[in-house]
């Protein structure tokens, strides 16, 4: 019997062998993928105004803002998109300022004002940047229209309460409606149709009728 002295082994002999090894199975008997434990979802209470309507809802504390207000207050103008906060479909007022609503949780707002595109108006009575939006065609398939609505809202409120943008400038003096500063604080709601200069028609039309 060949003791481990005498055995001898070439390069080739060793890599078929490690390969031998490899395929062997981990285990005797055969595997199966286990699902991850699921435990019953944690809820907490939450109250928001809604669109000047008080609202309080049971929820399980990962809702976004975004599902909640489409799938427990069925207020579905609000449109999920990327769902990662990239192409402001979703955004939403909330305390006067925009947001993208899927990336806040429900329970982070909680006693907040939020205003979505069924808040800014109704068919019978348009709020001005919807009618503007009409006239000027600042939508073709309709789809980020609630977002880029309620965004082009918050940004005239901005501007008009001198807070400055990256492109602002003159930091000591009130920004002005400009296309760039339209364009730049509007860079964050894609339009997949292309009517970026028919929304920027729309705002200054807005704009100079608040001037």
């Amino acid at each position: 019997m060949p003791t481990p002295g005498d055995i001898t082994l070439n390069r080739r002999d060793l890599m078929v062998v490690a390969g031998a090894c490899a395929a062997l199975p981990a285990t005797t008997g055969p595997t199966r993928a286990q699902p991850a434990p699921r435990g019953e979802p944690v809820t907490a209470a939450v109250s928001l105004r809604v669109n000047g309507e008080q609202r309080s809802l049971s929820v399980d504390t990962r809702t976004t803002l975004l599902d909640l207000l489409r799938e427990q207050l069925k207020l579905t103008g609000t449109k999920k998109g990327c769902d990662h906060g990239q192409c402001g479909a979703c955004t939403v007022i909330v305390d006067g300022q925009r947001i993208n609503s899927c990336l806040t949780l429900a329970i982070m707002n909680q006693g907040a004002e939020v205003t979505t595109i069924e808040g800014l108006g109704s068919v019978d009575a348009l709020h001005p940047m919807q009618a503007a939006f009409v006239k000027h065609d600042g939508f073709q398939c309709g789809y980020c229209t609630p977002g880029q609505i309620c965004s082009g809202v918050a940004v005239l409120d901005e501007i008009k309460a001198g807070i400055p943008s990256h492109v602002t400038t003159d930091l000591t003096a009130a920004p002005a409606v400009t296309e760039l500063e339209i364009r730049e604080r509007m860079s964050g709601n894609i339009c997949r149709c292309g009517a970026y200069s028919n929304i920027v028609e729309a705002m200054t039309d807005v704009a100079g009728r608040r001037a």
